[in-house]
Formats: structure tokens, sequence, C-alpha cells
């Protein structure tokens, strides 16, 4: 199953994480999650110990949500946009950071 193997490990590159190629369209949202977070991340100067605290989320799943490690669950996601007042989840049409 899929989702037994971390995003990044369906990428081709997976060093490449977050900017690889899928093909994976899970690991691709995965993917877009990660790069607007980290940008939201380094824009708001916040570390990783300040939004898990503001968000309730544990601290070592962002790191693995950032890192491509791990596939992270709605509510996560949620709490995340909701402190960092971000989308995280990308539109249809595509992701919200394409640096």
């Amino acid at each position: 199953m899929v989702r037994q193997t971390p995003p990044r490990e369906l990428a081709r590159d997976p060093e490449s994480w977050p900017h690889a190629e899928l093909t994976d369209p899970g690991a691709a949202v995965v993917q877009a999650i990660a790069r607007t977070l980290a940008n939201a991340l380094k824009t708001q100067k916040r570390s990783l110990r300040r939004t898990a605290t503001g968000a309730g989320v544990n601290r070592q799943a962002i790191a693995d949500l950032l890192a491509g490690r791990c596939w992270p669950d709605v509510a996560t996601v949620a709490r995340l946009e909701n402190f960092l007042a971000v989308p995280l989840y990308p539109s249809r049409s595509g992701t919200h950071d394409d640096h």
C-alpha cells in the first residue's frame, strides 16, 4: 500500500524533496503542503517549537511533514493552517507556492 511508503520515497529523487518530481497525486499534495508550510515558517520567522505550541501539533509531526517522512492527517493540516493563517492544502489548479 502506498501510504506505508513515506511521500518523499515516492519521488524519482527523494533527496530533492520538497521539489522532487512525483507521479503519485497524494505524495504531490503532501509535497505542496510541505513547501507552503516551509515558506510560511520562513516568512513569519517561526520556529518548529513555537509553531507546534501555537497550533497544538507535535513538533516532530511538523518536522516529519516538512521532510516528507509522513502522511499528515487532516487535523494537523487544519491546525497549522489556522495558527499560521495560511492555506496549506493546494487548490485544484495547482500549488500555493512554486518555490
